[in-house]
């Protein structure tokens, strides 16, 4: 499956627009992190933990994507995005999207 953020692939031809692809995951913060994100608040620098959770959560956002692309028979999905949302206190969603497409 060829995945891009661009309306075309270079040497293909889109041939045919299956449709919408998405995929969606929502997230939570632990204690855990919250008391360790507290104390790197404290002397600053990157919050590792918050980096890798939502790197984790742009990952599955896309392999659900991917996947309900497959099951419209895609060959690619073009003009890729990614977006995030608060859903409630410490909760967020990732939604990957794009345009599903069979290729020539």
């Amino acid at each position: 499956m060829i995945i891009t953020t661009t309306e075309t692939i270079p040497g293909k031809e889109i041939i045919q627009i299956l449709g919408v692809a998405r995929g969606s995951t929502v997230r939570a913060r632990n204690v855990g992190r919250d008391i360790f994100a507290g104390f790197k608040n404290l002397v600053g620098g990157e919050i590792s933990e918050y980096t890798r959770l939502q790197a984790e959560s742009r990952e599955e956002a896309m392999a659900r994507m991917i996947k309900d692309a497959e099951k419209l028979g895609a060959d690619a999905i073009v003009n890729v995005r990614l977006a995030t949302s608060t859903i409630m206190q410490g909760a967020s969603e990732i939604l990957a999207y794009g345009t599903a497409v069979k290729l020539r």
